[in-house]
């Protein structure tokens, strides 16, 4: 099928695609809210289900791993043999997992579910990025497109708390999950109605070992900040050493086979290498950042679990209200400027916290919003960057992407501020009634971590700056 025939059949406005856009929304939807709707229940859940705080760890930590590791692969399964199919396949996966959460009776068959919901988010997720930038062809609408499926995900992430909260007043913890279902049952009906069939697949032979060590590295970069914050350094040390190692031979094995998992040419395009560094940046400073401000406000400023909550409203606030800001913004001054300008929004706003935030509320408010206002703009345009710079028949792939570089970085800040925390501050730190030298280290681990964080996202933002001029 030609472009001009792919520009006839396009939706020349969001309204025209309305069932598809509903579709896409709702798996986004689901992906944001199912965490943080189940956090609030945890407590519950353990009293319920006697489960220890590991095990605890592990209802949330199971699906992020297995969602994290299996990306890339339904990311290649999808290229060949239909973003479509693979997304209503794990749609009705997903409704039927969040169904088997009535029969659970042990934290060890919660943990089942969960790595279940996991496998059905990697065939899902990044296929509402690559439907989206298939379903148009101009990019402001790609990018108008993305904006308005994001908004909808955090409008879930926002309300998850509250709502989960408001339904443990009245029902049983399962119901948490059953929420899943209805969710499920409209992306599978707006996907399954509005969206046809692919007609650019590719038929090239599949990469199993490709796929196994790509799977291992991922999970194994996931895996490593929880052996940190459960204080198992030598785990968590061997485990980054095997994450290495991996990932070496996923590099070596996708150069040296004639049909790779992953085309590393197209990842060296400067589009894609571009938008995949400025994902990779965000997502660092996001989980980085709110991983420091959660302890400080909790623990060293000692705020309340609600205050603290409502300590965290600018982020929530930004994230949800700037899209259409961000639609302007990014038709006034484009695409390529656009994206690093939000970049350097994330980075000042982790410059400031890690300078101020140990003395005042306001810098941690700024910061906070600063750091939104970067994941708003880079989130709608760093994902059409990397579609664009891909073949037609590699979106799903590269969608694919997009998610594990913004999922790997973000355990990666977490693992950074933790380990930093776990080297200079010394005791138990929820433990209260910290003494003037454990507040002085912590103080001096909130600078010395928001510095490291700083420097990390910069150099990946400059790296992508100069990179994307490349495609100029």
């Amino acid at each position: 099928m030609t472009t001009s025939d792919l520009a006839l059949r396009s939706p020349r406005s969001l309204r025209e695609a309305w069932i598809a856009l509903a579709g896409l929304s709702a798996v986004f939807l689901f992906e944001m809210l199912d965490n943080s709707i189940l956090n609030v229940a945890l407590p519950t859940i353990g009293r319920d289900l006697h489960a220890s705080t590991t095990a605890l760890q592990w209802v949330s930590n199971s699906y992020a791993v297995v969602f994290g590791g299996l990306m890339l692969v339904f990311g290649a399964v999808a290229d060949r043999y239909g973003r479509r199919r693979v997304m209503l396949a794990g749609l009705a996966l997903l409704g039927l997992a969040s169904l088997a959460t009535l029969f659970v009776t042990s934290v060890a068959g919660l943990i089942a579910v969960r790595s279940v919901m996991g496998i059905a988010a990697a065939m899902t997720t990044p296929g509402s990025i690559a439907l989206a930038f298939r379903l148009f062809q101009a990019d402001d609408l790609r990018v108008r497109a993305m904006t308005l499926i994001s908004t909808v995900g955090l409008v879930g992430l926002a309300v998850g708390p509250p709502l989960g909260g408001f339904l443990l007043a009245v029902a049983p913890w399962q119901a948490l999950l059953l929420i899943n279902v209805p969710i499920a049952a409209l992306a599978f009906l707006g996907i399954g109605r509005g969206i046809g069939p692919d007609d650019d697949l590719h038929r090239d032979p599949a990469d199993y070992l490709g796929g196994v060590l790509g799977t291992a590295t991922i999970v194994l970069a996931l895996v490593v900040p929880t052996f940190f914050a459960e204080g198992h350094p030598w785990l968590g040390s061997a485990a980054a050493a095997l994450t290495v190692l991996t990932g070496v031979l996923f590099v070596v094995r996708q150069r040296t086979t004639s049909h790779p998992l992953l085309d590393l040419k197209l990842v060296r395009h400067p589009l894609v290498s571009s938008g995949l560094a400025y994902k990779a940046a965000t997502g660092l400073a996001a989980a980085g950042l709110t991983y420091l401000v959660t302890l400080q406000l909790q623990l060293d400023w000692g705020w309340s679990p609600a205050l603290a909550a409502a300590g965290m409203l600018p982020q929530v606030a930004v994230l949800i209200a700037a899209g259409p800001v961000v639609n302007r913004f990014v038709n006034r001054v484009g695409l390529d400027r656009a994206v690093w300008l939000g970049a350097l929004a994330v980075v000042a706003g982790l410059a400031v916290y890690a300078t101020l935030g140990r003395l005042h509320y306001v810098p941690v408010a700024a910061a906070l919003v600063l750091v939104a206002i970067g994941i708003r703009v880079v989130g709608a345009v760093a994902g059409v960057n990397v579609l664009k710079g891909l073949p037609e028949n590699r979106t799903s792939i590269g969608a694919a992407l997009v998610d594990t570089a913004s999922q790997v970085t973000s355990a990666a800040g977490v693992a950074v501020s933790g380990t930093v925390l776990a080297v200079l501050f010394a005791g138990g730190i929820a433990q209260p009634g910290w003494s003037a030298a454990q507040t002085a280290q912590f103080e001096s681990a909130v600078t010395i971590g928001g510095l490291a964080l700083t420097t990390m996202a910069a150099a990946l933002v400059a790296w992508a700056y100069f990179r994307a001029r490349r495609a100029q």
